[in-house]
C-alpha cells in the first residue's frame, strides 16, 4: 500500500490528469521516454556513461545535481521506466522517518517479486544527517537503487557516506534552442486553443533562463491572457512584468555570480564586472551584501597599490546605507568599475595570511626587552625598554639595524610589494631601508 507521497512510474500523463483533475502544462508534458527528453547531451548522448546505464537497464545509485526545471525528476522516472523498476518518490520537504520506512517495506516486497525499486528523493539536501544515514544500509544491500535530486552543491550538503555510495551527475540549464523545442510541444499540447509565432517563443525561452518548467508555466499563463487565441509580444509584456532571472540567494548560483564579479574585478575587466553586478541586483541580491564584498576586494586584490580603492568602496557602502536604491546601487557600480581599473596587488592579502599562519603554528615568542613598556619603577629595574632607539631621533627617522621581531624571528618577511601602482614606491622605499640595515654599524642581536 502506498501513501500519497509515492508515485508509480507506470501511470501515464493522461491517466494522472483524469485522476487528479487539472494539471499544469508542465506536468502534462513530462517526458516518458528519452527521445522526448530535452537537454543534458553531456550526460545522455549515445556512449555517455549515464546513457549506457539507462539503455542497458543497469542502474546505479546517483545524485542528480542541477538548478530547478532542468529535468532531474523526469530523468529519474525515465531511468526507472527503462529498467522496468518500481518507482517510489519521496520529498525531503514533506517526508519523515515513517515515509522512509514505508518506502523500504515496498522495496522489499518488490525485491521478493524479483523487481528492482528506484527510490527517488527530491531536494535530498533538506534531509538532516541522520535521515540521510538511514538510507545507507539499504543502498548497500541492494534493497533499492537510490536517486537523489538537489539544487545545492552535494559536496557541502550531503553526507560523505552517502556520496561515496552514489555517483554525482551535474545537470546544466537548458539552452535556448532546447527550451524552444519544449515550447513547441507545449503549443501543440494546447491544441487549437492558442497560437503564436517564433518571436514570442524565443522571448519566453529567453525569460525562462534555462528552466523548462518555468517556460511552460509562462506559456500557459500567456495562453490564458491571449487576445482572440493569439499570443503576441504585447501579451508577453503583461506576463513578463517581474524579473525572472535565476538568482538563488544562498545557493550555488548566488556564490557563482558573486565569484564571477570578483574575478572580473581582479582581472581588470570593468565591463564584465558591471554585467555580473547588474545580474545580481536584477535577481534580487541585497546591495549591501555586494557592497561588503566590494570592500573585501579593495583590500584583497588592490591593497596598497591604490589605497583610494578601499576608501571609495567604503563610501559606496555608506551611500547605499544612507540613500538606498537606485542612488546607492550607482555608487556601488562606480566603486566596482574603479576597482576593476585600479592597479592590482594581492601583497597585503598574502602578507596577512603568512603572518597569521606563522602566529597560529608557532609558539608564543617573548616580546624583546627593548620593545617592552616600562611605566613602573619595577619594570624599569627589570630593564624593560632599555636600549630602545626612538626612530624620530635617528637619521631619516629610521633606526637602521634595529629589530622589532622576537629574536628567533629576526629578519622574517611577509610583505612583498608588487611593482604596480603605489606599491612600486613602497617597494623602492623598503629596498632602500633594508640596504641601510645591511650597512648599519648598529645591529641588534649580533
Amino acid at each position: 500500500m502506498t501513501s500519497d507521497l509515492f508515485t508509480s512510474v507506470s501511470a501515464s500523463p493522461e491517466a494522472s490528469a483524469t485522476q487528479a483533475g487539472y494539471q499544469p502544462l508542465a506536468a502534462r508534458l513530462r517526458p516518458q521516454i528519452l527521445a522526448d527528453y530535452a537537454g543534458q547531451p553531456h550526460l545522455l548522448a549515445p556512449g555517455k556513461p549515464l546513457r549506457q546505464a539507462i539503455d542497458s537497464r543497469q542502474l546505479h545509485s546517483m545524485i542528480l545535481w542541477g538548478p530547478p526545471g532542468v529535468g532531474k525528476t523526469t530523468l529519474a522516472r525515465i531511468a526507472a521506466g527503462h529498467a522496468k523498476a518500481h518507482f517510489i518518490q519521496l520529498s525531503a520537504v514533506l517526508s519523515g522517518v515513517k515515509d522512509i520506512r514505508d518506502a523500504i517495506m515496498q522495496a522489499r516486497q518488490h525485491k521478493r517479486s524479483k523487481q528492482d525499486t528506484v527510490l527517488f528523493v527530491d531536494e535530498v539536501h533538506r534531509f538532516n544527517k541522520s535521515q540521510q544515514d538511514a538510507f545507507l544500509p539499504y543502498v548497500e544491500d541492494g534493497t533499492f537503487i537510490f536517486i537523489g535530486a538537489t539544487t545545492e552543491n552535494p559536496s557541502f550538503e550531503l553526507n560523505n557516506a552517502l556520496l561515496s555510495r552514489a555517483r554525482v551527475y551535474k545537470l546544466r540549464p537548458l539552452e535556448s534552442d532546447e527550451i524552444a523545442s519544449v515550447l513547441v510541444r507545449g503549443v501543440a499540447a494546447l491544441g487549437n486553443r492558442v497560437g503564436t509565432d517564433d518571436a514570442c517563443l524565443a522571448e519566453i525561452a529567453a525569460h525562462a533562463d534555462g528552466d523548462a518548467r518555468r517556460a511552460l508555466n509562462l506559456l500557459e499563463l500567456a495562453a490564458d491572457l491571449a487576445d482572440e487565441g493569439r499570443i503576441t509580444l504585447r501579451t508577453l509584456e503583461e506576463v513578463l512584468q517581474v524579473s525572472l532571472r535565476r538568482f538563488d540567494k544562498g545557493g550555488d548560483l548566488f556564490y557563482d555570480q558573486i565569484s564571477a564579479m570578483h574575478k572580473a574585478v581582479r582581472g581588470s575587466a570593468p565591463d564584465a564586472a558591471l554585467y555580473w553586478l547588474c545580474r545580481m541586483l536584477d535577481g534580487g541580491c541585497d546591495p549591501l551584501y555586494v557592497a561588503r564584498r566590494v570592500v573585501r576586494i579593495a583590500s584583497e586584490d588592490i591593497g596598497n597599490a591604490d589605497p583610494r580603492a578601499l576608501t571609495l568602496a567604503l563610501e559606496a557602502w555608506q551611500v547605499q546605507e544612507r540613500l538606498g536604491s537606485p542612488e546607492g546601487e550607482l555608487a556601488i557600480a562606480q566603486a566596482v568599475i574603479y576597482l576593476a581599473c585600479a592597479a592590482k596587488s594581492n601583497a597585503v592579502y598574502l602578507a596577512y595570511n603568512a603572518a597569521r599562519a606563522e602566529v597560529s603554528q608557532g609558539i608564543s615568542e617573548e616580546v624583546p626587552l627593548h620593545l617592552r613598556n616600562a611605566p613602573t619603577t619595577l619594570m624599569k629595574e627589570l630593564e624593560h625598554g632599555v636600549g630602545y632607539r626612538y626612530a624620530h631621533d635617528e637619521q631619516g627617522a629610521y633606526a637602521a639595524g634595529e629589530n622589532y621581531f622576537p629574536e628567533e624571528l629576526q629578519g622574517r618577511q611577509y610583505y612583498f610589494p608588487v611593482s604596480q601602482g603605489l606599491e612600486r614606491k613602497i617597494q623602492e622605499k623598503l629596498s632602500y631601508l633594508r640596504e641601510r640595515d645591511k650597512t648599519s654599524t648598529i645591529r641588534r642581536y649580533e
